[in-house]
């Protein structure tokens, strides 16, 4: 009866699509086919007794911790201005350089995704403040949309990633559970820092090629002088009181951790301290807007944890009907070993990205697939790394990708759904020949890792 664990998840992604809240979805349909397997005596309940053990260990789990902080970090980087007054600076260091808008929104996107980490935020920012003033300067509707999609998802890859936050703590657990699988009772550990470090060279790698890919199409997508359209003016002093605060708490941030003097929650505490003195200084920050940062970063911490709370249900029913030991004989039995393994889950995440949030994909399939695969000999740092492009892909891919809805909600009208899809093509297969790249040269990943 294992095969009603595949079914399972095929009901959790049909309800999904129908558009049932996912927390809700993960646990309920768990529960209905514990109980019918129970009734029908293909499902034992004890294992439905390790539920309270798992809800204790999420809300005692320190490294979840640091998506509260993180996500309030962004938020409060985000109703600062923080982000509006990069993009102008931004715009006038690069303003006479041809495709300097581009280069500019390609290079802020950059430092929204080190300083927010939310994909979402960072795709609604620069769609609302740099989109029209790329479409005023005669950059094509295409072109522009694409860009800003692109840089938007980086948040996805660049430390500090709410999603690398989410991977890392699944990732040790799976890799504990592997060890422990295999027979070795002292396993070793991958934590979020290990991801922090992982990801630096393939973002710092996925930013160049963007900035490449800008500056040798843009000649062919804008149609007047861009000349014609420069920013306002700046003082040396006002674009280095943009420039450097924001990059000053991301070095704190990421220093830190890298150099070993905190955790990844420790210095997710520091930039949350850090964003709220940046928006008293900028004089931005009133008793309202403290509030409306509370409540967003309430929603998204609530919306983590509840899913948290539903896949691990969801786990423990799935491994109870046999689900762990049919994933592992369908990998065992694959043409090309390890290989085969990892394409196949490779594919099948990217396929799921369509439908599904990156959360909803961490807690629900990466705990399914992970302890076979690291049982394999993957390296799990790596695994995190590719795992984490692959759903960044999927984010832009159409005709669901999540970040092409959030562009599209505050797009003009001028811009058509056909532009942000042409727009958003060349950026795809920028990130998949990444991921070619990180599948041929591990060291990509691992290295920087190994020496710190």
């Amino acid at each position: 009866m294992e095969y009603l664990s595949l079914v399972m998840f095929a009901v959790v992604c049909l309800a999904l699509l129908l558009g049932y809240p996912v927390a809700y979805t993960l646990a309920g349909t768990s529960i209905l086919f514990a109980a019918g397997g129970a009734l029908f005596g293909v499902f034992d309940m004890a294992y439905l007794q390790a539920v309270p053990s798992r809800l204790y260990g999420i809300i005692t789990n320190q490294t979840l911790i640091a998506v509260p902080l993180f996500v309030f970090m962004g938020v409060m980087l985000e109703k600062s201005k923080v982000a509006e007054n990069l993009l102008t600076a931004m715009g006038q260091v690069f303003g006479r350089l041809h495709a300097g808008l581009a280069v500019s929104v390609v290079l802020v996107g950059m430092l929204l995704a080190a300083s927010t980490g939310i994909v979402g935020a960072t795709v609604v920012t620069m769609g609302l403040l740099s989109l029209p003033t790329m479409l005023k300067q005669g950059y094509s509707p295409s072109f522009a949309s694409g860009a800003i999609c692109a840089t938007g998802t980086l948040g996805q890859i660049i430390p500090p990633s709410i999603a690398l936050v989410l991977l890392g703590d699944v990732l040790s657990s799976s890799f504990q559970q592997a060890q422990l699988n295999m027979g070795i009772f002292s396993p070793e550990s991958v934590s979020v820092g290990d991801l922090f470090v992982g990801a630096l060279v393939p973002g710092m790698i996925l930013v160049g090629l963007y900035l490449l890919y800008v500056l040798v199409f843009a000649k062919g997508n804008i149609t007047v002088d861009e000349s014609q359209e420069l920013p306002v003016e700046q003082s040396n002093v006002s674009l280095l009181s943009a420039l450097i605060p924001p990059l000053l708490l991301i070095l704190v941030v990421l220093g830190s951790i890298l150099g070993g003097f905190a955790t990844p929650t420790e210095a997710a505490g520091v930039g949350a301290a850090g964003a709220l003195i940046l928006a008293l200084s900028k004089r931005q920050l009133s008793l309202d807007k403290l509030k409306e940062v509370m409540m967003s970063t309430i929603r998204v911490t609530s919306m983590v944890f509840l899913i948290l709370i539903g896949a691990s249900i969801f786990s423990l029913v799935f491994r109870g009907f046999g689900g762990e030991e049919l994933i592992e004989n369908l990998f065992a039995s694959l043409p090309g070993g390890v290989f085969g393994a990892v394409l196949l889950v490779m594919v099948v995440i990217f396929l799921l990205g369509f439908i599904l949030d990156f959360i909803e994909i961490t807690f629900v399939v990466v705990p399914i697939v992970a302890p076979v695969l690291l049982a394999m000999g993957v390296d799990p740092i790596w695994l995190g790394i590719m795992i984490a492009v692959n759903l960044q892909t999927s984010f832009l891919t159409p005709p669901f990708g999540f970040a092409l809805f959030y562009l599209r909600g505050v797009a003009p009208p001028e811009v058509k759904t056909g532009d942000i899809y042409r727009g958003v093509a060349p950026f795809i297969v920028i990130q998949l020949l990444l991921l070619v790249g990180l599948a041929i040269w591990p060291n990509l990943v691992t290295w920087l890792p190994s020496v710190l």
